[in-house]
């Protein structure tokens, strides 16, 4: 069932590599029959059956990026982990290339639960995900739907289907200005059909212009230097298809957050542009088994690659706690 991926096997991360952990590449398909690609991590102490986490985001990146310093992180903690490219992203398969769908990507977070349930050195009743970015909305969204998961973090969370229907700060929440969105993506459509090509959006603007708000200077600052630059991130380079948000136009993927049972962890920075997304999530969630941790001072790309102000710690404690 799986393609046959060719999968650099040079380490080519953003993060040093750990003495701690083993690392190799693994792969595992979709309900969709894509094939993802991924870095396993493994405490090289590991005994008996490990909790295990898988690990995505954020919104445009690769897992050499973010997704695989967290999945290390909590690979040194004694969790098994996995960080994964998306469908049709990094190195993982699907055609055509560069776009998202709020419901593949979703099932891409449970793709990775299927295969880590498999795994002989897996307890399957302690499997957890963590969603960075974009990616934390789709970790909700699966946390709803796949009781195989016994806990989620979501770190530096946005609601991708919230903010291409509505804006920023919901600014453009009105059918006027959905519509033209939707105009120009479907003028875009028959532009892409007649050409045989998808047309590029481009990943972060540069140059950057002097009078860039500030979250696109954070931006800049992550994916544009050696910082997080990567040849393979969308966001480093040229950007996701221009068709790629139509779906998320139609389609709210937090509908059930409200009935997720197990636990469920959102850690954002106090004065990242992105936490009202994590606020507003909290506030949906229902149980006693959710909580809403906010790093004083911390912007939206602080919670990339920023180890001195990432919980893992709390992180590890909450999963421990949510696992039993």
């Amino acid at each position: 069932m799986e393609e046959r991926l060719h999968l650099t096997e040079e380490w080519d991360k953003t993060f040093p590599k750990s003495d701690k952990v083993n690392h190799r590449k693994i792969m595992f398909h979709n309900r969709y029959g894509i094939t993802l690609a991924a870095d396993l991590y493994e405490p090289k102490t590991a005994e008996g059956k490990l909790p295990a986490l898988a690990v995505s985001g954020p919104f445009g990146a690769v897992k050499e990026q973010s997704a695989g310093l967290y999945a290390q992180a909590m690979a040194e903690r004694g969790f098994l982990t996995i960080a994964f490219d998306p469908s049709f992203t990094g190195e993982s398969g699907g055609s055509p290339r560069y776009v998202a769908s709020p419901d593949i990507n979703t099932e891409d977070f449970q793709a990775a639960v299927d295969f880590l349930s498999v795994q002989q050195q897996v307890d399957p009743e302690k499997i957890g995900i963590i969603g960075i970015c974009g990616w934390g909305g789709m970790a909700l969204n699966a946390a709803a739907l796949d009781t195989r998961i016994k806990a989620t973090v979501a770190a530096t969370m946005y609601d991708m289907t919230r903010v291409n229907a509505k804006g920023y700060f919901d600014a453009e929440d009105s059918e006027e200005a959905r519509f033209e969105k939707r105009k120009a993506l479907n003028a875009q459509r028959t532009i892409d059909y007649k050409t045989g090509a998808y047309q590029r959006a481009g990943g972060v603007v540069d140059p950057l212009p002097a009078d860039a708000p500030f979250f696109v200077k954070d931006y800049y600052n992550y994916y544009k230097t050696d910082r997080g630059y990567h040849k393979r991130s969308l966001n480093s380079n040229d950007g996701w298809n221009v068709t790629s948000s139509l779906s998320f136009l139609n389609m709210p993927i937090l509908q059930y957050s409200h009935e997720i049972r197990s636990g469920v962890l959102l850690v954002h920075g106090e004065k990242a542009h992105s936490c009202y997304f994590s606020k507003d999530a909290f506030a949906k969630l229902t149980g006693e088994n959710k909580e809403l941790l906010l790093i004083p001072e911390a912007v939206h790309t602080d919670l990339y690659d920023k180890t001195e102000i990432i919980p893992f710690d709390k992180m590890e404690a909450f999963f421990r706690e949510n696992m039993k």
